[in-house]
């Protein structure tokens, strides 16, 4: 007989219906029957004891609400009888102690990457366009449209021209164009020229709105991405345009590349505007340029690495009431076996990080890591409270709707995507991974934020988890999506890579999950598919403008 709700933790008070549960029905659970009050949907929580009010609502052994009137057992857990709580954290001992997962299936594994001159091994090999301020993202376009199409990087006219010019034909014809026969709206592909430079995935563009106004640490924190982009192993060279009067100098972007390699040494073109003048000069002096520069990059192809060369972003969005107990936990697993094998793993998105903060800071190998991570997520919380908010304002509407009604029940879901091994490093936006081993990385819980930030600081793939479906990709690593439950799975399998359901249905283990997730990540490592949002052309790309951004 199917399990139909789950309690996670031997502490928890309260259980998660893994299916629609309905008034009346008899729920064995914590080593009692317990007849529901409410209908409990699939996802949501149910009270397994009588709650008086300021009770502490315990979920994944962790302090995650507090009662806000009273609360009888077999009742559904809402917004409207319960609000957000976290336990306080400080420093404490280190408890950094793991039972590391079993790694011999995986030891001798390579994937095929680009080897860079610092050590460093790519899953991709691309060219960026980069604008250091705005007023420069039209030429950068222009640029990149060109050197596409002309070199053969344009797979495909637009999937759906064949619809436009059926209404266009319906139109002239004096219909309205409103109802077509799918016969006539076929898809109709230009065969694009043979793509000159095989050895290059890619030219990528990383427009933006910054650069100009706001402060100087606005500008160091821009050229600092930038410059986590510019270095980064998926990347063979860049073209980079310069205004000339912004904030963002050439100087502090090369300051802070030399900063992340000492011995950059790959090709990379500075073209200011205001010095060269004539706008049609600097655009022929940047595509002449660029194409030797792509010349050089297609010298580079795939050879074989071990698995200790991956460095792999761990993200979450439109997450729900399983994320926790299914994709979240088998990403966990995946960072697990990575850590043993030497790899890096980088773990984000700091507000929802809210509630977990003590084991998290236990984890860290010493007192400073364990001080500095403290450090960072009390000053976000602070700004974030100077400005009418706090991390209990970061559930979406949508997260709620699925389960997940305060941020400490979403973030003790979310933090499960970084296993259990030790923390080997803290980092700050925009900071370089420089270590083996699990990182936790300063950024908002916003989707592309924090997937631009995990790739600037060196995530060659990025495993996204979602409940709700998300297209989010970037423009330079390939954003794998696991959904959390099959039926989000079935209808959005365009924009969905694997899905989790089946632990949810008791048909596969965590592990089992695990391993099919990491499967899918050295086929796509090695170059021999894309991830959905890799094929859909999902390159987002937005730096955070260290404001409040939950």
């Amino acid at each position: 007989m199917a399990i139909r709700s789950l309690r996670i933790h031997p502490h928890d008070n309260v259980e998660v219906a893994l299916t629609d549960l309905s008034t009346g029905e008899w729920i064995e659970a914590d080593n009692e029957r317990i007849r529901l009050l409410d209908d409990v949907p699939a996802k949501h929580k149910y009270a397994i004891k009588d709650f008086e009010v300021d009770a502490d609502i315990i979920m994944y052994g962790v302090l995650v609400g507090k009662a806000v009137v009273p609360i009888r057992k077999g009742m559904l857990i809402s917004t409207s009888n319960i609000r957000h709580a976290s336990g306080e954290y400080r420093v404490s001992q280190r408890k950094t102690d793991w039972l590391r997962p079993d790694v011999s299936p995986w030891k001798e594994r390579t994937f095929m990457g680009y080897h860079r001159a610092d050590g460093s091994v790519g899953t991709r090999n691309y060219w960026l366009l980069i604008p250091l301020v705005f007023c420069e993202n039209k030429n950068v376009s222009v640029i990149h449209e060109t050197l596409v199409k002309e070199l053969g990087y344009q797979r495909e006219i637009s999937p759906y021209g064949g619809l436009v010019r059926a209404l266009k034909q319906r139109y002239h014809n004096g219909g309205n164009g409103d109802v077509l026969e799918p016969s006539i709206v076929d898809t109709v592909y230009d065969a694009p020229e043979d793509n000159v430079f095989g050895n290059v995935d890619g030219i990528k563009l990383l427009t933006h709105t910054l650069g100009c106004g706001g402060t100087k640490d606005d500008a160091r924190t821009l050229c600092g991405l930038l410059a986590g982009y510019i270095t980064h192993p998926n990347v063979a060279g860049a073209t980079v345009l310069s205004l000339g009067c912004q904030n963002a100098q050439i100087p502090l972007l090369e300051a802070e590349i030399a900063r992340r390699d000492a011995h950059f040494s790959k090709p990379l073109y500075l073209l200011e505007q205001q010095r060269i003048g004539n706008e049609s000069e600097l655009l022929r002096d940047a595509i002449t340029k660029t194409f030797a520069g792509l010349a050089i990059a297609n010298t580079c192809m795939r050879q074989p690495a071990p698995l200790s060369k991956l460095c792999l972003g761990l993200e979450c969005g439109g997450s729900d009431g399983f994320s926790g107990i299914s994709a979240n936990p088998a990403l966990g697993y995946v960072s697990d076996v990575l850590v043993s094998l030497g790899a890096s793993v980088i773990l984000s998105e700091f507000p929802e990080l809210c509630g977990v903060e003590q084991e998290l800071s236990d984890r860290c190998v010493d007192e400073d890591t364990a001080d500095r991570f403290i450090q960072l997520m009390q000053t976000y919380q602070h700004r974030a409270e100077a400005v009418g908010s706090g991390f209990d304002s970061n559930p979406s509407a949508g997260n709620i709707r699925d389960g997940l009604i305060t941020d400490a029940i979403k973030s003790a879901g979310a933090a499960k995507k970084g296993g259990t091994s030790p923390v080997e490093d803290v980092l700050d936006y925009p900071e370089k991974v420089s270590k083996p081993g699990l990182t936790l990385l300063c950024t908002p819980g916003s989707d592309i934020e924090s997937t631009t930030a995990e790739v600037g600081s060196g995530a060659t793939v990025v495993v996204f988890t979602t409940g709700l479906g998300t297209p989010t990709g970037n423009p330079i690593a390939p954003v794998v999506k696991v959904s959390t439950n099959t039926t989000l799975y079935e209808k959005m399998k365009d924009i969905i890579d694997l899905d989790a359901g089946p632990v949810i249905r008791g048909e596969e283990t965590i592990e089992e999950a695990g391993e099919r997730i990491l499967e899918h990540v050295i086929q796509i490592a090695s170059g021999g598919s894309m991830a959905k949002a890799e094929a859909g052309g999902h390159d987002d790309f937005i730096p955070w403008k260290r404001g409040i951004s939950l």
